[in-house]
């Protein structure tokens, strides 16, 4: 067993708050990691001249094949070609000296090109700051060589001392600018990276953890309310109508109390079975979805078509969310929508169960009211979709996708 979690937690998905890049490599420290990225911003500056030569070659090679209509698409697909190489540099510097790790993403030849000219434009403008601070340390050096000769007035040092200092700090915020449009342009044409798509998956899973909570505890009160409200007070009816057959004075009065106990009985079984059906139906575990949905059909009291295809067995928790998306929904279309009529259409799609419940009624339901929340909440734990349509005067249709790999 222990060898087993050993294995697992050598497999495990990295977390935002896990240190440790991607490859399973320990993590560099923070001086390492600030000389890396500094080396990075100067290996900008140079892929930037690349850039720069690669657009000034291709455009006296090209141009004239640019501008001819016969020949500019020939000519823009050997541009952009020339344009990937160059792209794919600036994607592998950006992984080896800032850690980003872009999944694969097929930008077009006009996101290549626009990427490839910006992040030419912005590393020759880093360029220029660097060699605006490389000559601003030389001037420092050399202000320092005249202090030491005390050849400089103390007015003349400060003056200086001001002026490379606000110099110095508009050279700083300058490449923590471009250093930041560099990361912004890398983003925008390889896409996100798995470190942001990683934390907005966790920051997703946390939310539809939190609002599956929620929607538990607003189930458990219904459940509780229906037996309170309902199975307790038939329950304390029958066992007055008991009471008062015991004490009947004739055996005519005895036996019609025993009759209406005996009604009252069944009354109690039956709406006992509705709340256990609420809470989990087990013809989904006896007998699969579609019988469980014709257990719905049954009990509705409204007209209820069924459409279902589904060539292959379902996993046990989508079957259950299918199963509450259209009780749920038939629920309220019987209750609040004043339906005549609810169609519903359960049809396997390859990877995904699609699920549509369409009734007559009146429309207008709300879709942060409590029961759909839950059901959104249900639906969202799965990584599936639901949609409310319900528009005033109707008819209201509820579709939910359930990703069934």
């Amino acid at each position: 067993m222990k060898a087993d979690l050993a294995g697992t937690d050598s497999h495990r998905l990295p977390s935002p708050l896990d240190p440790r890049p991607w490859d399973g490599a320990p993590p560099p420290s923070k001086p390492t990691a600030r000389l890396l990225r500094g080396a990075g911003v100067l290996l900008s500056c140079f892929t930037a001249l690349l850039g720069l030569l690669y657009f000034i070659l291709a455009g006296a090679l090209l141009g004239a094949f640019l501008l001819w209509p016969r020949t500019r698409g020939r000519a823009h697909s050997l541009l952009a070609s020339g344009a990937r190489r160059l792209t794919a540099i600036e994607r592998a510097r950006r992984s080896v000296f800032f850690h980003d790790r872009f999944p694969e993403h097929h930008a077009s030849d006009q996101q290549v090109l626009r990427y490839l000219a910006a992040r030419t434009y912005a590393g020759l403008l880093c360029g220029v700051v660097v060699a605006l601070l490389v000559f601003g340390a030389v001037l420092a050096g050399l202000l320092a060589a005249g202090v030491a000769r005390s050849t400089l007035t103390w007015r003349e040092l400060l003056t200086q001392v001001v002026l490379g200092g606000v110099l110095l700090f508009l050279d700083v915020q300058g490449l923590n600018s471009l250093a930041a449009l560099d990361a912004r342009l890398a983003r925008e044409c390889f896409g996100p990276s798995e470190r942001e798509l990683l934390e907005r998956r966790i920051q997703e899973l946390a939310a539809s953890r939190a609002a599956v909570v929620q929607a538990v505890d607003a189930e458990r009160r219904r459940v509780e309310r229906d037996l309170h409200d309902g199975v307790q007070q038939r329950l304390v009816a029958l066992a007055m109508l008991l009471g008062r057959a015991r004490r009947g004075k004739t055996p005519e009065q005895s036996d019609a109390l025993l009759e209406q106990a005996h009604k009252e009985s069944r009354d109690v079984l039956t709406e006992l079975r509705e709340v256990a059906w609420r809470v989990y139906p087990s013809a989904l575990d006896n007998l699969g979805l579609h019988e469980a949905l014709g257990g719905v059909r049954e009990r509705c009291g409204i007209p209820m078509r069924i459409e279902y295809d589904v060539p292959e067995p379902l996993p046990a928790a989508i079957e259950t969310a299918a199963y509450f998306v259209v009780s749920e929904a038939v629920t309220n279309a019987a209750k609040h929508a004043s339906a005549q009529d609810i169609f519903v259409s359960v049809k396997g799609h390859g990877t995904y169960l699609a699920v549509l419940v369409r009734d007559s009624g009146v429309g207008g339901a709300d879709p942060a009211g409590s029961g759909l929340t839950g059901l959104h909440s249900r639906v969202a734990a799965l990584d599936g979709r639901l949609d409310v349509h319900s528009p005033s005067g109707g008819p209201t249709t509820i579709t939910a996708e359930l990703p069934c790999a």
